[in-house]
């Protein structure tokens, strides 16, 4: 077995490692993988690696991230992350999975890192580590990890369609955002919810995106409100549709979303949400993914329900 650095040429062999041991679940694309893990400028190549056996076969690999591209305000540039770490099943309890975690660990520090968290990063797969895997968090609590929380992705197929008004009153309405408008859209988010929903939008709208990615909420109009929306026309594969090919039908994504906080407790909420599935059902969607999210009696209201659940670890760094 030996370690070699990370390297996108050896993507067909990553992917297809993943898919045979975890793909029923989360199935992965090569299109995916390379947009999460390959082009995100935040991998940390030096904290990453691949290990083959002696066939030159993929048997594990380990990405590591931290932030090297400062866009906006409120990122936090002491955390680093693990996006990912898979060893082939029959490799395991080898110490590769401990080599490849020592690595990325003593890379993420010296890039100043000052705690490390599991998922969760910027071009994340997981907001943690999949409760499914209980095995594997046995084994990063023993490696100094400790639980933090619970989040969930959430599923909904609405059996009627939505039929909502898109005036809540004369000077409050709802809309896709116009592509003229993407300044005040960033400036609002700049302003109410900086930090990473404001670094997802710069991303968004470098890529080539367009308004049809954004239902806002305007007050004479002023915009108070967003939720991004996401289809498979969408220039980069967001997080509420990564898993799209576990389905037949059309996959639509929700959120993130927010109120601007002078303007909640008002009902608007819950009225984005339901734009948000009506404008997506006129994109013939049936199925609406809303991932990462512990806010799940919020959107059970309108039929969402737990689909797949995440334990979210944070180590601390000496």
């Amino acid at each position: 077995m030996r370690l070699i650095p990370w390297s996108e040429e050896w993507i067909d062999e990553i992917v297809e490692l993943w898919n045979k041991e975890i793909g029923s679940n989360f199935p992965m694309r090569k299109e995916l993988f390379k947009q999460n893990s390959f082009d995100d400028i935040n991998v940390c190549n030096r904290g990453s690696g691949i290990v083959l056996d002696h066939n030159n076969d993929v048997i594990g690999f380990i990405v590591a991230k931290v932030l090297q591209e400062k866009l906006v305000e409120n990122m936090d540039e002491n955390l680093g992350w693990i996006q990912t770490i898979l060893v082939d099943k029959t490799y395991r309890l080898k110490g590769i999975g401990t080599a490849l975690l020592s690595i990325a660990e003593n890379e993420l520090k010296q890039n100043n890192a000052h705690r490390i968290r599991l998922g969760g990063d910027p071009w994340h797969y997981f907001p943690g580590i999949p409760q499914s895997s209980s095995d594997l968090e046995k084994w990063f609590t023993s490696k100094g990890y400790s639980k933090t929380g619970i989040e969930f992705d959430l599923i909904n197929h609405p059996s009627t369609l939505y039929s909502i008004s898109f005036n809540v009153n004369k000077d409050v309405h709802f809309s896709l955002l116009q592509n003229d408008e993407k300044e005040d859209l960033l400036s609002f988010l700049k302003e109410c919810f900086p930090g990473r929903w404001e670094y997802e939008a710069f991303k968004y709208f470098e890529s080539g995106g367009s308004g049809r990615g954004f239902v806002v909420l305007k007050k004479s109009e002023r915009i108070i409100g967003f939720c991004r929306i996401n289809d498979r026309d969408a220039p980069l594969i967001a997080q509420n549709v990564y898993w799209d090919p576990l389905f037949n039908q059309k996959v639509g994504g929700i959120g993130p979303l927010g109120i601007d906080p002078n303007e909640q407790k008002k009902g608007y909420g819950i009225e984005i949400v339901k734009a948000a599935i009506s404008f997506l059902q006129k994109r013939s969607i049936d199925t609406f993914i809303i991932d990462w999210t512990s806010l799940t009696a919020f959107y059970a209201k309108l039929g969402f329900d737990k689909w797949k659940s995440y334990s979210t670890y944070i180590k601390h760094l000496k």
